[in-house]
């Protein structure tokens, strides 16, 4: 996650780097490998949801880094996949880690 964001936050501040998106590709199919090969406890079909939920953040990811080589692309197109995926990454780990707690009490 941390190799997708340094890569996501250089061309957002100008500075332009042809590595970048390199980084940003290694980033991505490591965090949907990762995601991919974890396993999870038994929980509730809403937290195995939620789990399966990152798992397609995941593949937004790898989607933006694809439009990120794709020549016809346009030069904004991969900020949208990384942005829905950012988007659906941070709502289901508020959400998993909230239901778990309330799962304890």
């Amino acid at each position: 996650m941390g190799l997708i964001f340094v890569a996501a936050l250089l061309p957002l501040l100008s500075i332009h780097w042809a590595g970048s998106r390199y980084v940003l590709a290694v980033g991505a199919a490591g965090t949907l490998v990762l995601r991919l090969l974890l396993k999870h406890p038994k929980s509730t079909a809403r937290i195995a949801r939620l789990h399966r939920m990152e798992n397609v953040a995941a593949m937004c990811y790898c989607v933006s880094a694809f439009f990120l080589f794709y020549p016809g692309a346009g030069a904004t197109d991969w900020l949208g996949f990384l942005t829905a995926g950012a988007a659906l990454q941070i709502y289901a780990t508020f959400t998993i880690d909230y239901l778990e707690k309330k799962g304890k009490k």
